[in-house]
């Protein structure tokens, strides 16, 4: 079906270079269009926190190993900080990058392999993925294979002076991976447990204790400016004490001593203390329950509800849509946790420590033991964000073939208001790990519709950023869910998807097994119109699968079938996409003759539909064919068509491979150094933007 052909925030099409005009004979060409500009340094650190306890002594050690380092030999040092939850690794990683981000020219990435974590496991190509895109790499410019990703990182950071700050690693094979290739680089890795499997790497080891209390005294009172800190300095050596030198809990009690300002500090400590002889409960956990006792009805709700929302930066509609309140509500609720340091105040907006999440659930547990207002907050939150989803999808992918409706809207918490197209997919990008966190918990909730529902406007999502760890799961998630309702087109439509990231990731025969349950399923599905579609649809997935591993013989067949089966239901944009993939299979299969006759007809097809997206498509195709089959010069205007609408469009992916295609046309009709500019400036394309040497879109 048409899920391939939208355009993207960006321009970039699924499907190769496009041309956006519906008359192709005024054709405007502008050789000489500048390329982009190279990407600026990264600096992907938090600004600096307010209050930081110097850890003196781990930061020596570790610019005396640096400063003993010649670098450009081997591989790049690796740091390693370790130490218990709530201890400050990532703070001190922070700090030290910035403090010596000045030796490293070329930039600072940051990657948090716990967003990126899924029942335990990393997926490492996403994680490599976040830092191409750190290093500039257009989505389009993004290999899809870990091994093509694992290529464009080590030519990219190749004699790179390069920090890269990797938070939250529980091994060290999920490290190596994102050495930058540079022995001038430095790589500093935090986790709880030592990193025993960094074999054959220059690594430090740095262990992270607890805070020694007069550091821990020293930073509360940084933290907060109290004249009773200064009279009373047991009071405050207890305190640090019983704060276990952590520095989560300390800022949490900087807050408390604030909120109470009438009360001396040992009667503070005093009802600390007590807690913990008579209920036995630790003191960080007193000084967190303290804090939490302080906060009115609302903030003390969403404090209890935070630990069902499944992104680390909580925004005010999730916050909304968890309480079940107003916009207002939510953010005077999120201003009092902030200010009772239960909520870290970051420049992407509050987030939640682990220590306190568990705090939290702990306190949520003993408030509501049967768990119905947790399960009410997370139904919220789930329709809340399945119908903004479908919105966004609506908006940037156009009408396409669907199953599932928005959902109605959630009293008090408003719809995203998003301003075109472009702004709807930054959105779906910018909500991802919430997004992807949503079909999990429907699934375990069984909230099954909502599961495979909120699937399909992530598939547009999938499309421009092949997040394949979240796809895989979500679309794997879905399809259960669908299964579980017994929902026949929904499961078929979820193999379908899923079959996709499947096959990217070179998975074949995983992909195959998908699509062979779902042309079975398929035998079951009735005669509306919209079932004859998805039939079609499953047949075209098949001859897609063919096509990406070089079988032509059977993409042309199934898409021979996908053709007649629109035909038979009168639709026409169908019989056009399936007459131009069969276009492309015959291109493919080296059957230049037939290539030509049938993008000819689809660019036919295309025009008299008004289809301006594939009147350019095939258009360009069939510029290529031509070529192929020995008329070069009937393919110059609608390859330089091409060239034009790409640079319009800022789309560089499919300007570099326009410009491939125009190197071969000019080499073919004698023009030697037409043909040579046009692979200097693909070249340059391709070096500005990420993509590996000589990258001009293939032939």
């Amino acid at each position: 079906m048409a899920d391939d052909t939208y355009n993207s925030v960006d321009g970039q099409a699924q499907l190769g270079a496009v041309v956006q005009a519906r008359d192709i004979g005024a054709v405007h060409h502008h050789v000489h269009a500048a390329p982009p500009p190279p990407p600026a340094v990264p600096f992907q650190l938090p600004p600096a926190v307010a209050h930081f306890e110097d850890r003196r002594d781990e930061q020596e050690r570790i610019l005396r190993e640096l400063d003993g380092r010649s670098g450009g030999g081997g591989g790049p040092l690796v740091v390693a900080l370790t130490g218990i939850g709530g201890v400050g690794k990532t703070a001190l990683g922070f700090h030290v990058a910035r403090r010596i981000s000045d030796r490293f020219p070329d930039g600072v990435l940051y990657v948090d392999l716990d967003d990126l974590r899924r029942d335990g496991v990393v997926e490492v190509a996403d994680a490599l993925g976040e830092l191409l895109s750190g290093l500039g790499v257009a989505p389009a410019w993004l290999h899809r294979s870990f091994a093509g990703r694992s290529k464009q990182y080590w030519t990219l950071t190749r004699g790179k002076r390069l920090l890269v700050v990797v938070d939250n690693a529980r091994f060290g094979n999920e490290v190596l991976p994102l050495l930058p290739s540079s022995g001038d680089g430095l790589v500093i890795a935090t986790s709880q447990g030592r990193l025993h499997d960094l074999d054959g790497v220059a690594a430090l080891e740095v262990p992270m204790r607890p805070l020694a209390v007069e550091d821990a005294v020293r930073l509360l009172r940084h933290i907060v400016d109290d004249a009773r800190l200064a009279e009373e300095p047991d009071a405050v050596v207890e305190l640090a004490r019983g704060c276990g030198g952590l520095p989560a809990a300390l800022h949490v009690a900087g807050r408390w001593i604030r909120s109470h300002r009438r009360r001396s500090l040992s009667r503070l400590v005093a009802d600390l203390s007590a807690e913990l002889h008579e209920k036995g409960i630790p003191m960080v956990e007193a000084v967190w329950d303290a804090a939490y006792a302080g906060l009115g009805p609302e903030a003390a709700r969403l404090y209890r509800l935070l630990p069902e929302f499944p992104a680390p930066v909580v925004t005010v509609p999730a916050a909304a849509s968890l309480l079940g309140d107003d916009v207002p509500s939510a953010e005077d609720a999120l201003d009092e946790l902030e200010g009772a340091g239960l909520l870290e105040s970051r420049p992407e907006g509050p987030r939640i420590h682990d220590l306190l999440r568990g705090h939290a659930e702990r306190r949520s547990r003993e408030e509501d033991p049967a768990g119905g207002g947790r399960q009410g907050a997370r139904e919220r939150l789930v329709r809340w964000y399945r119908r903004q989803a479908s919105r966004a999808d609506l908006l940037a992918a156009g009408p396409r073939m669907t199953f599932a409706e928005p959902g109605p809207d959630l009293p008090g918490v408003p719809d995203v208001e998003f301003g075109g197209k472009a702004e709807a997919l930054r959105w779906l990008e910018s909500q991802r790990l919430a997004l992807y966190g949503c079909v999990r918990i429907a699934y375990e909730c069984g909230m099954d519709e909502d599961a495979w529902a909120l699937c399909e406007p992530l598939w547009t999502h999938f499309l421009d950023h092949p997040h394949y760890a979240d796809i895989t799961d979500a679309f794997g998630r879905g399809l259960a869910a669908a299964q579980r309702l017994e929902h026949l087109p929904a499961t078929i439509r979820m193999r379908c998807q899923l079959a996709r990231p499947l096959w990217e990731q070179e998975r074949y025969e995983e992909a195959a097994e998908q699509l062979r349950h779902a042309v079975s399923a398929a035998g079951a599905l009735g005669e509306s119109e919209k079932e004859r579609k998805l039939k079609a649809s499953v047949v075209e997935f098949r001859g897609k699968l063919a096509s990406v591993q070089g079988d032509w013989a059977s993409a042309v067949a199934d898409f021979e079938s996908a053709r007649r089966q629109h035909e038979a239901i009168g639709n026409a944009y169908g019989v056009l996409l399936q007459t131009h993939l069969l276009g492309c299979a015959a291109l493919g299969a080296g059957e230049y003759g037939r290539a030509v006759e049938l993008l000819t007809e689809a660019h036919r097809m295309a025009v008299e539909q008004d289809r301006v997206r594939m009147t350019a498509r095939t258009g360009f195709e069939l510029g290529r064919a031509l070529r192929r089959a020995g008329r070069p010069a009937e393919a110059v205007a609608l390859v330089r068509a091409a060239l034009d609408n790409a640079r319009e469009r800022g789309a560089t992916s499919d300007e570099a491979r326009v410009l491939g295609e125009l190197a071969r046309l000019a080499d073919e009709m004698g023009e030697t150094e037409a043909a040579e500019g046009h692979r200097a400036a693909a070249r340059l394309l391709a070096e500005r933007c990420g993509g590996l040497p000589g990258a001009d879109g293939g032939a």
